[in-house]
């Protein structure tokens, strides 16, 4: 991926990493933003928490209503861990952690044009992971020789292909808001989420990958994209396949506004909206 800032003047290894400030691409050859080792331990620190189960749910697989706050400030805590992670690598390189975030414009214009297109962004993703997702549950029902679940109506018809109940499904019902402090509570932690997963995969992760393949951008999006799925390893296979792709798209967006806003917003809502949606059916007893 190219790198998305202007160079600041701190270091010559900075000014191979930013375009040059007459909008020129910077020198070919491409430079991490931190050490290897750095990289590396943020890698194995993901894999290890995902694999047990604790990356963005660190309360496990029985959150309840008791305990629900208590798991969004451990998951605040883990985001904030990889903030500062993240801080202290790029530091070691006397890269600004700000430039992370690619180069914006903090006028009314350019933050509403962002949010445009975050909203279709989205909306596109969302259309595009639907079909991937019952792609895989129809190869899944040829393999297992199992029939393809399908939501029958009051009226006995037959509708669509509904998702079977998972792992993905179990965690976001356990982590949905159930009162209104959960809510505005859930809503500060998918901001926070939000900017930290977009700082850490596609700012980070992203630019490290692109020089360590050197200078492809398509090696940055799909390394980070795959990262982002393992990452999730508690949402189950399927889970991991689908957010490996949804990552793919965040990097697309990343490389294509050369900054990480638009990502955020799409992100931050995308979170929010399913905790909400959640508790919405849940009260109405529809869930």
């Amino acid at each position: 991926m190219e790198p998305f800032n202007e160079p600041h003047g701190q270091s010559e290894g900075e000014a191979q990493i930013f375009a040059a400030s007459n909008g020129e691409p910077a020198a070919p050859k491409a430079t991490s933003i931190a050490p290897a080792w750095h990289t590396v331990v943020l890698i194995l620190g993901i894999l290890a928490v995902s694999l047990s189960g604790g990356y963005r749910h660190p309360g496990g697989r029985g959150v309840g209503a008791a305990n629900r706050m208590h798991t969004y400030a451990l998951t605040a805590g883990l985001e904030v861990v990889l903030i500062g992670w993240v801080a202290f690598g790029v530091r070691l390189r006397r890269v600004p952690l700000g430039s992370l975030f690619g180069k914006v414009s903090n006028s009314f214009r350019s933050i509403a044009i962002d949010a445009g297109i975050a909203i279709l962004f989205w909306m596109g993703s969302l259309m595009a992971l639907a079909t991937l997702a019952l792609m895989w549950i129809s190869i899944e029902a040829a393999i297992t020789h199992k029939p393809i679940p399908i939501e029958t109506g009051q009226s006995g018809k037959t509708s669509v292909p509904r998702l079977p109940e998972d792992q993905a499904a179990r965690a976001v019902v356990q982590l949905a808001p159930s009162n209104g402090k959960e809510m505005v509570s859930w809503l500060l932690l998918c901001v926070l989420v939000g900017i930290a997963e977009e700082l850490v995969f596609r700012g980070y992760l992203q630019q490290q990958f692109t020089a360590w393949t050197r200078g492809a951008a398509a090696g940055g999006v799909v390394f980070s994209a795959l990262m982002f799925g393992a990452a999730h390893g508690y949402e189950g296979a399927r889970a991991m396949f689908l957010l490996a792709v949804f990552g793919a798209f965040f990097s697309l967006l990343a490389v294509f506004r050369r900054n990480l806003r638009a990502g955020i917003f799409a992100h931050s809502w995308h979170d929010a909206i399913a905790g909400l949606m959640v508790a919405f059916l849940h009260a109405r007893h529809l869930l």
